[in-house]
């Protein structure tokens, strides 16, 4: 029985020196180990043997990206706004000892480090453009952390604004400005779609103007070119007919049908000209209708032989 119980103290001495001495770190993780309360070493992943009772893992620190929350904090912008602002900063250690050894609690340190660099970043521009230039704040804020970070073993990635909250009168104007934004954009593209639209009918009535007047053009054009084949036409058609009288006249018989056309046409015009007036005129030589016959019949023939003469239709005078 004593043996037994000796055999169990032994095990679980031996247990407890193994626990004691034995270390599993994890991965991207780094264990600072100090000897009698003083810094020894820094240890990284894997299985690592301390000396029991003298070495003891003093910190543990990840080396991974860690995500720390902002408080919101009211900043005053350079227009004597004040706003309401939270955020998000994104660090990582890069040196377990000297964020073990060189600050107490990095985590605080940096977060109030991000609150008075971003305060002091909102209070040097408008309200205004505190909206537009969140990338600009951003930079500054984690430029500023990170100079200071650097002696506490740790490297700020990125700061990251989650929100920006005016006073409720300054939204109010805010929401009054953009409403007054809105519809003057919208009375522009009114008047911007009218005038459009009055150059569009404008444009539309001068081409119509155009074509009407092309069309009243082409009208008159062949309008006239019609009259002139028209006169055309009846000039070829009168010479045609005297041409062809003039050869009839030189004909056997000829003459005495001339003489009877020409008689017969003069008492058809005397009589029309009777019917048609109230008052009749009588020719004074009106007795003597045959020598008249004999005068026109003898202005005929001298017409016929000067065609004959030529070979073609009455002489054109030249230009």
């Amino acid at each position: 029985m004593t043996s037994l119980i000796t055999a169990l103290a032994f095990v679980l001495v031996l247990v407890v020196l193994i626990i004691k001495t034995a270390v599993v770190v994890p991965q991207k993780s780094h264990f600072v180990i100090e000897r009698l309360g003083k810094y020894s070493k820094t240890i990284g992943a894997g299985l690592h043997i301390l000396i029991p009772f003298i070495d003891k893992i003093a910190y543990k620190r990840s080396l991974k990206e860690e995500v720390m929350d902002v408080p919101a904090q009211t900043c005053i912008t350079r227009d004597n706004v004040s706003v309401t602002i939270d955020g998000v900063l994104y660090i990582r250690v890069v040196d377990a000892k000297m964020s073990s050894y060189g600050i107490e609690n990095y985590y605080i340190a940096a977060s109030q480090l991000a609150q008075t660099s971003l305060r002091s970043a909102i209070g040097k521009i408008d309200l205004d453009k505190t909206f537009e230039e969140r990338e600009t704040i951003n930079a500054s804020v984690v430029q500023a952390v990170d100079e200071a970070a650097q002696e506490w073993g740790v490297k700020v990635m990125r700061y990251e604004i989650k929100d920006i909250t005016p006073p409720s009168t300054v939204m109010n104007a805010m929401e009054q400005q953009m409403k007054a934004e809105r519809e003057k954009r919208a009375e522009i593209a009114l008047s911007e779609g009218d005038r459009q639209s009055r150059i569009n009918r404008s444009e539309g009535i001068r081409q119509e103007s155009v074509l009407v007047s092309e069309g009243e053009k082409q009208k008159r054009i062949n309008e006239a070119e019609g009259r002139a084949r028209e006169i055309t036409l009846v000039a070829e058609a009168t010479a045609e007919g005297l041409r062809r009288v003039a050869e009839a006249v030189t004909l056997p018989g000829g003459d005495e049908a001339m003489r009877l056309k020409v008689a017969q046409q003069y008492i058809e015009e005397f009589g029309r000209l009777a019917k048609t007036n109230n008052t009749m005129i009588i020719p004074a030589d009106m007795a003597d209708m045959g020598g008249m016959v004999a005068a026109a019949t003898e202005i005929i023939k001298n017409t016929s032989r000067r065609c004959n003469g030529k070979g073609q239709g009455p002489a054109v005078p030249a230009e």
